[in-house]
């Protein structure tokens, strides 16, 4: 399914709603590259996903709509977070990634054999991290 249900103002509904959930939180705040990244979202659609179960998303773009993010003219790291179980392990991490400055794909890195990570567990992980 790819209908977004309702993670955030301007989140594009052609995304699906782990990747739109996770985006919509990692591109928070007013961070200039942030700010600029969320702006392209609308024009955003994934183009494959990771056949392991992963999450992980790789997208393609309407450059010509939208302006490239400050983040340089190479492939950078434009925003990241640990995942954490509930214990407070931490299994691993996501990742979303700018080439030219833009937004290029998000993914999910496991760093444990015995913890299934997901994006499914990164938007829980980073949904409790923004509850007070």
């Amino acid at each position: 399914m790819t209908v977004q249900v309702g993670y955030g103002a301007g989140m594009p509904e052609h995304l699906p709603p782990d990747v739109a959930g996770v985006l919509d939180v990692l591109l928070g705040g007013d961070d200039p590259v942030h700010l600029a990244l969320r702006a392209q979202l609308p024009h955003l659609r994934v183009r494959e996903r990771c056949t392991c179960g992963c999450g992980t998303a790789h997208f393609d773009l309407d450059t010509a709509a939208v302006r490239p993010a400050p983040s340089g003219p190479r492939t950078v790291v434009a925003a990241e977070a640990l995942i954490r179980t509930e214990d407070g392990d931490c299994p691993g991490e996501v990742l979303a990634f700018a080439r030219g400055g833009y937004l290029s794909w998000l993914e999910v890195c496991s760093w444990s054999d015995g913890t299934e990570v997901t994006l499914a567990m990164a938007l829980r992980t980073l949904r409790r991290r923004d509850v007070p």
